[in-house]
């Protein structure tokens, strides 16, 4: 790459102080992102209570997106680099708000389960677009370590943001009110974002690959959704079927990717070292903190009676330490060890879900702030450095479809952390037994979701009802423990993989790729 290529892909933005006006308008679509991803954890509650779904399609309105989304990703960054990033972002946060209204409006199970998976095909074009941008705008390393670190501290700030505003918003509107919350953001985005952001696009891209967008959405959706069925129900002729058309898909994919001209992704990516590990550390990480994330609130609300701006409160400790932890990992991984950092981080989360498998019913907040903190200073300094790996490994032409492996990596996690530790809680949760005297089709809405439990509570006695209640609590916080254990033997076994994979990895010095951008 050249220093007059270089130019030409983001004028103006060098020098001067137009590059860091455009990341504030790029952490904007960050924030909208991440603000969307944690109320609704906060909102499982009332709108199960609200729309009743089962506890299967309680799971579905919590991962759909993320199936979509990790089966969009790749195609969605490689369209970035052919049509422009810039075009690609605004598109998609119009897009984006537009169906957070359908989101909010919602009148049963299948309609929300549909606007979430519509909002998995608007976000994908939110994130590799924002990570990609950051490639081209900044061109110094450490400037660019910077730029990823206020990315990642923005989507933290975000899961800070969300639970707090969408707290607020539950106490005293409509459950549908957390998701209107986008279209402020949304309208700043593309305001600012059409003056402010400069385009950029790979100048040699090819065409966008039909076939290719259809394999990567069908073997991303066939093995995450075989992955989902066989941990709730075993293995069955769905799941086989499911697991061999996405795997076919998949493979189908890759060969296709390798003899097209100009693929949708460059599967020589995956020769370095450095970017493998680190997509590898994204994707387990996030699979063994998802499930976490997705029933804490529950846990907090459901179990612990607290209000929704309280539990929100309380999620704060994770938010902070990530966004502090976000901030100083370029330093620190330059300072002593990409792989130190990386992995230090991992063992950190793991020894916090480790933790939580002495989780009660009555567990302090003392302790559980701190395992929050932990697990946000962790998370940090982890995802913070693996995504300035995963960029600065790539030529900036590529940046598009490099970023969206990296967020592929994340969603996919997270669907596959949703569905497997998900189905644990589930699981266990289920398996409690209603005591004597309960009808038989309140014991049946009580084993379908913890919120179904406190609703059909009501209309018992109060003796029996606390009974039952009890022990649906004591049911979930079980399979919550059990989930954590599994969650902290994945981080901690990703941990040490990541010491292994990233070994001699660093990350670029300024003066260095100065030197390599004149020659």
């Amino acid at each position: 790459m050249t220093g007059t290529q270089s130019r030409a892909v983001a004028p103006g933005t060098e020098r001067g102080p137009g590059r860091w006006l455009a990341l504030a308008v790029l952490v904007l679509a960050v924030l909208l992102v991440a603000v969307d991803a944690t109320v609704l954890g906060l909102a499982t509650p009332f709108i199960s209570e609200d729309l009743k779904p089962s506890g299967t399609q309680l799971l579905w309105i919590g991962d759909v997106y993320s199936f979509v989304i990790a089966g969009l990703l790749v195609s969605m960054g490689s369209l970035g680099d052919r049509i422009g990033r810039k075009k690609l972002l605004l598109t998609g946060a119009v897009a984006f708000g537009a169906v957070s209204v359908l989101n909010a409006y919602a009148t049963s199970p299948a309609l929300m389960i549909l606007a979430r998976a519509l909002l998995g095909v608007a976000g994908a074009t939110l994130m590799p677009s924002t990570l990609a941008l950051i490639r081209n705008i900044f061109h110094d390393p450490r400037e660019r370590s910077l730029a990823v670190g206020v990315w990642g501290a923005m989507a933290s700030a975000g899961t800070a943001v969300g639970p707090v505003v969408g707290g607020f918003l539950l106490e005293h509107f409509w459950w549908g009110s957390v998701f209107l919350i986008n279209l402020p953001v949304m309208a700043v985005l593309v305001l600012v974002g059409i003056k402010l952001l400069p385009e950029s696009k790979n100048p040699r891209p090819g065409p966008w690959d039909l076939i290719s967008v259809g394999l990567s959405l069908i073997g991303m959706f066939g093995v995450v959704y075989a992955v989902k069925e066989a941990a709730a129900h075993g293995i069955g002729w769905q799941v086989v079927v499911s697991a061999v058309v996405g795997v076919g898909a998949l493979v189908w994919f890759v060969r296709r990717q390798l003899t097209l001209p100009a693929p949708l992704l460059d599967m020589r990516l995956f020769r370095n070292r450095g970017f493998s590990g680190a997509v590898l550390a994204d994707l387990l990480t996030i699979l063994g903190l998802a499930g976490l994330v997705f029933f804490l609130s529950q846990y907090l609300q459901l179990v612990q009676g607290r209000a929704p701006l309280e539990a929100g409160l309380a999620e704060l400790p994770a938010a902070v330490g990530s966004v502090v932890a976000g901030l100083l990992a370029g330093t620190v991984a330059r300072r002593f060890s990409v792989r130190g950092t990386i992995s230090g981080g991992l063992a950190a989360i793991g020894a916090a879900l480790a933790a939580i498998i002495g989780l009660s019913q009555s567990t302090g907040y003392p302790m559980l702030g701190a395992i929050l903190l932990v697990v946000g200073v962790g998370a940090g300094l982890s995802f913070t450095v693996t995504a300035d790996v995963i960029l600065s490994s790539v030529p900036k032409e590529q940046a598009g479809a490099a970023s969206a492996v990296s967020e592929t990596a994340y969603e996919l996690g997270a669907a596959l952390g949703i569905a497997l530790l998900g189905s644990i809680v589930t699981g266990v949760y289920r398996d409690f037994t209603a005591p004597a005297g309960v009808p038989a089709d309140v014991a049946a809405a009580a084993h379908e979701s913890l919120g179904g439990a406190v609703e059909s509570a009501h209309g018992l006695p109060g003796p029996l009802a606390h009974t039952m209640l009890d022990m649906a609590q004591n049911a979930f916080v079980d399979g919550l423990r059990i989930a954590a254990g599994a969650g902290a033997a994945v981080l901690l076994v990703t941990a040490v993989a990541a010491w292994f994979l990233l070994k001699g990895q660093r990350l670029e010095d300024g003066a260095k790729e100065a030197d390599a951008a004149q020659h």
